[in-house]
């Protein structure tokens, strides 16, 4: 099989992500030679930072896609949306992996990744995330392994994948449904800390929720942004579809987060101008209400570019939830304890460092595989 001619190896564009990748690259080498401190602005009032919130926790997120589509496709026999099913692994894939770099990077001793492999702590819900990563990775690479394999054209190991693709869907829909709530399970232990506008021994099902929201989104967005750019065509329906299924899911979510308001918390958290609840307001307002008020109305719904549009809101708005999750939550509760916290240039740097590695490695698989022969 040949590489796609119609893919340009080196535009502008790509050599602006070279040029992040290397400059990301530089910082996270200074991270491991001189420490976190020396890297980043975290403390002890705010140990996890813009790395977890971003890079792990929304990363994740945006990964969900792949099981969701793998599952319509392998498990539901939805043929409309074969086409996309491969590049839904390959991001879910990329994902995963960049959000192992960056754990590897956030952790203070980043070579002790591996110890959870070899030292089961089974009562440690940070155990099981750890251990989801690991058995959800193995099983993308493996639901990615094929579009190697006809480009190397391997027949047989091609084949013998396909005759237990199915099961590792299953077994990666389960994996991945675990994982995405036990994220938000890993706050529980923080009932104190944080403000009862997010805590609730609900929150794993809000982290589930709302990562098939985005994972959904992030699909139709990344194929609307590859159709175009790496030149391949894509029936609008898929996207009329994907369309209707974060409106479903998103009104949901809606559910979940007005039960946490009116019964957990108190619509005056929301309203009373701190930092907690302004950036609950702009949560909900670009991750929830606009898009479903957009989507509701069936014009909208089937324009590709006002779909495009909620795609952005959608993304940004889980990854609003995530960041206020994991920093501004605890807002109050670190201001009264005195302890203070905002990114340094190394933090950003290193984030769009990881991301533009996982744009140009999305982009390379698409020249050298065959990422769309579906």
């Amino acid at each position: 099989m040949e590489s796609n001619p119609n893919i340009k190896t080196w535009t502008p564009a790509t050599i602006v992500m070279v040029v992040l990748i290397i400059l990301g690259g530089a910082v996270a080498l200074y991270r491991m030679l001189f420490g976190l401190g020396a890297a980043t602005n975290m403390n002890d009032g705010y140990p996890w930072g813009f790395w977890l919130g971003l890079d792990v926790l929304g990363g994740v997120a945006m990964a969900a896609g792949g099981f969701i589509i793998a599952c319509a496709v392998y498990l539901f026999n939805w043929k409309k949306y074969r086409p996309i099913v491969r590049p839904a692994i390959l991001t879910a894939f990329l994902g995963y992996l960049m959000a192992v770099a960056a754990i590897f990077l956030d952790i203070g001793h980043p070579f002790r990744l591996p110890h959870p492999m070899f030292m089961w702590q089974y009562h440690s819900v940070m155990w099981v995330v750890a251990m989801h990563v690991i058995f959800y990775t193995t099983t993308l690479a493996l639901e990615f392994s094929p579009m190697l394999f006809e480009r190397l054209g391997w027949e047989k190991a091609r084949r013998a994948v396909g005759k237990v693709m199915v099961g590792a869907v299953i077994f990666g829909v389960m994996l991945s449904t675990l994982h995405q709530s036990s994220l938000g399970a890993v706050f529980l232990i923080a009932p104190s800390k944080m403000s009862p506008l997010w805590w609730d021994t609900k929150l794993p099902f809000h982290f589930l929720v709302s990562a098939v929201a985005m994972g959904l989104a992030m699909v139709s967005f990344e194929t609307m942004l590859s159709a175009k750019f790496l030149h391949h065509k894509v029936d609008k329906e898929i996207f009329y579809g994907l369309a209707r299924g974060v409106l479903i899911v998103l009104g949901f979510y809606l559910l979940l987060k007005l039960y946490q308001l009116f019964a957990v918390a108190s619509p005056k958290l929301a309203f009373n101008g701190s930092v907690e609840g302004n950036m609950y307001l702009l949560e909900m307002l670009i991750g929830v209400i606009l898009p479903i008020a957009i989507l509701s109305v069936k014009k909208f719904r089937t324009n590709v570019n006002i779909i495009f549009s909620v795609n952005m809101l959608v993304i940004t708005g889980v990854l609003l939830n995530r960041m206020n999750v994991c920093l501004f939550s605890m807002e109050s509760y670190n201001t009264w304890r005195g302890a203070a916290y905002s990114p340094s240039w190394k933090e950003f740097l290193v984030s769009l460092g990881i991301i533009s590695l996982g744009v140009f490695l999305y982009k390379m698989s698409a020249k050298h595989l065959p990422l769309f022969s579906h």
